[in-house]
C-alpha cells in the first residue's frame, strides 16, 4: 500500500497584479509645480503687457479692480472685469467637468483639462503673434483666453485637492511656511513643497517678465502653452 506524501505541493505563481493606471506618468505634485511656473508666466504677460490686469491671480485682480474703480491711473475697470468674468466662466466649466469625472480616473480627467488649458493658451499665443498688443480687440482676446484657461485649471486643481499647491495663490502657502517654521510652532511637515511652490511662482514671474520686456507677449505665452501641453500628456493620478 502506497503512503501518500504528506508534504503539500506549493501553489504555482498566480497572475501578476495589474499595474495601476493612475500611477503612470508624472506625479501630481510635480505637475502642479510646473503649472505654478506657468501661472507666473501668465501673470507677467497680463500685468506687464495687457494693462495692469491679472489673469491667473484673482486675489490681486480684485484689488486691481478696486484701484481702477477709484480712478487710479494706469488701471482699467473693463480689462479687470473681463478677466474676472472669464476666469469665473472657466471655473464654472471646470466644476462641471469635475462633476462628470468624480468617479472616473483622475489621470484622464487631469490630462483632459490641462490639454484644454494648453489649447487656450496656445490660441492666445497665436493672437499675440498675429496682432500687436496695442490693438484693443487683441488685448481683450488675450485677457479672455488666459483668464478662462486659468479658471478652468483652478477649478480642476481645487478638486484634485493636493495640499499646499494651488498653482496661483501663495498667501496661505507663505503663512504656513512662517507660522509652522522653527520660529513659529515648529509643526511644519510640508515645507519643501511650500518652498518649491514659492520658488516656482517666482521663477515663472521672473522669466515671464524678462521675456515680455525683451521679446513681447507671444513668446512667454507659447512657452506657457508648451509647458501645459507637456504635463497634460504626462500627468498621473498619484500625488
Amino acid at each position: 500500500m502506497t503512503t501518500p506524501d504528506p508534504t503539500p505541493t506549493p501553489p504555482g505563481p498566480g497572475p501578476a497584479p495589474a499595474a495601476d493606471p493612475e500611477a503612470r506618468g508624472l506625479r501630481l505634485v510635480a505637475v502642479l509645480l510646473v503649472l505654478t511656473v506657468v501661472s507666473g508666466l501668465i501673470d507677467a504677460v497680463s500685468y506687464l503687457g495687457l494693462g495692469r490686469v491679472f489673469t491667473a491671480n484673482m486675489t490681486g485682480n480684485v484689488v486691481v479692480l478696486g484701484f481702477a474703480a477709484a480712478g487710479a491711473p494706469g488701471f482699467s475697470v473693463t480689462h479687470t472685469a473681463t478677466s474676472l468674468l472669464c476666469f469665473l466662466l472657466g471655473a464654472v466649466t471646470g466644476g462641471r467637468v469635475a462633476a462628470r469625472h468624480v468617479r472616473r480616473s483622475r489621470r484622464i480627467w487631469a490630462r483632459r483639462t490641462l490639454a484644454a488649458e494648453a489649447v487656450l493658451v496656445a490660441g492666445s499665443a497665436a493672437v499675440a503673434f498675429a496682432r500687436p498688443d496695442t490693438d484693443p480687440a487683441a488685448r481683450y482676446t488675450l485677457i479672455a483666453l488666459t483668464a478662462f484657461a486659468m479658471g478652468l485649471r483652478n477649478a480642476t486643481v481645487r478638486k484634485l485637492g493636493v495640499p499646499d499647491l494651488t498653482t496661483t495663490v501663495l498667501t496661505m502657502t507663505l503663512t504656513g511656511l512662517a507660522a509652522e517654521s522653527r520660529l513659529g510652532d515648529a509643526t511644519g511637515r510640508r515645507s519643501p513643497r511650500r518652498t518649491a511652490s514659492v520658488l516656482a511662482m517666482a521663477a515663472g514671474a521672473t522669466l515671464g517678465a524678462w521675456l515680455v520686456l525683451h521679446h513681447g507677449l507671444a513668446l512667454p505665452l507659447l512657452l506657457a502653452a508648451a509647458a501645459a501641453a507637456t504635463v497634460a500628456t504626462t500627468a498621473s493620478g498619484r500625488e
